[in-house]
């Protein structure tokens, strides 16, 4: 099976689900000469990516303002996107991440309680209160899956945490209109939750763990997208340049510069690993989907655009969560 030639250098995916995992920790191999090469290029990208993006005051792509006419739903949207990946997955048997999926006795009343929130989530009804409960299932995450998965699932948590600062209006259609100040706050949550999941993903199954990504690079070779132009990489340079993109995608979506490039660009690999894993694949990436479509509307929107790339300064308080629910 062959990929489009269009992809960026390595494909962004999640070992763990397709092959045997492995405990990383191996930090001799980041502290090698060229992943840490590539990680301080990474960070200077990202700094000039975003000083770059402080200079532009509208969206950096006109010609998708017509997405900004949905940002009343996006709280909406994001409910269902939540709420049918905790259905997919606890209809397979896993609990979270498709990584964890090993269940029995007692061990399955999570997943009884991941399907209910899941229902819960997709019916658009008191959803702060049900995002609340799948933020408490942390604990839970942490016991059965340890730390490590618990901030490789920090795309759900993050979804999770938006929809408990500004959740769907109350209205038929769950349009929402939130205050500024909450806008920036449950974005801010949004992109550090997906931003600290890619990070995480980076060191942990590729970066200080580069045993089980050469074994998922053997067991699935179209991964290798630089061999299909004629570039052929040892696989501990291609491990490396993997996980610097996946660091890059990181830490681009927390810096929340040029939301609708950013967005266009990581939604390339991240679609294209579907045609290699499938289900799976998307069933564990849609809580991601779901961030991307929100980033890309609110930052298509002359309105909302600066709010994507908000970050709390000096003068920045806490803003609390209205009594009201929706």
């Amino acid at each position: 099976m062959t990929l489009p030639l269009v992809l960026v250098p390595a494909l962004p995916t999640h070992e763990r689900w397709f092959v045997q995992s492995q405990a990383a920790g191996d930090w001799s191999f980041f502290l090698s000469p060229l992943p840490l090469v590539l990680t301080a290029a990474v960070v200077a990208v990202t700094v000039v990516w975003r000083l770059l993006a402080l200079r532009v005051e509208r969206p950096e792509l006109p010609f998708l303002q017509r997405l900004g006419g949905l940002v009343p739903w996006v709280p909406r949207l994001l409910g269902i996107h939540l709420g049918v990946a905790l259905l997919a997955l606890a209809a397979t048997g896993a609990f979270i991440t498709p990584s964890i999926d090993h269940f029995e006795g007692a061990g399955k009343v999570l997943l009884l309680v991941e399907a209910a929130l899941g229902i819960w989530l997709v019916t658009g009804w008191q959803l702060r209160a049900a995002s609340a409960l799948v933020l408490a299932l942390a604990p839970a995450l942490a016991v059965v899956g340890g730390w490590t998965a618990l901030g490789e699932c920090a795309n759900l948590a993050a979804v999770a945490a938006f929809l408990v600062v500004v959740p769907p209006g109350p209205d038929a259609h769950g349009a929402a209109h939130p205050s500024r100040a909450h806008l920036r706050w449950a974005l801010l949550w949004l992109r550090l939750g997906v931003g600290v999941a890619l990070i995480v993903l980076a060191f942990s199954e590729k970066l200080t763990n580069p045993g089980m990504a050469i074994d998922t690079l053997e067991r699935y070779p179209a991964l290798d997208v630089f061999s299909l132009v004629g570039i052929h990489l040892s696989p501990e340079t291609f491990v490396a340049v993997a996980g610097a993109t996946e660091l890059l995608f990181g830490l681009l979506v927390i810096s929340g510069a040029f939301p609708q490039v950013a967005v266009l660009v990581a939604m390339v690999p991240f679609n294209a690993t579907l045609l290699l894993f499938g289900q799976t694949e998307m069933v564990g990436h849609l809580p991601v989907y779901g961030v991307f479509l929100a980033l890309l509307v609110y930052g298509s929107s002359a309105e909302t655009a600066a709010s994507v790339r908000w970050l709390p300064g000096r003068r920045a308080s806490r803003v609390a969560v209205p009594a009201s629910a929706a």
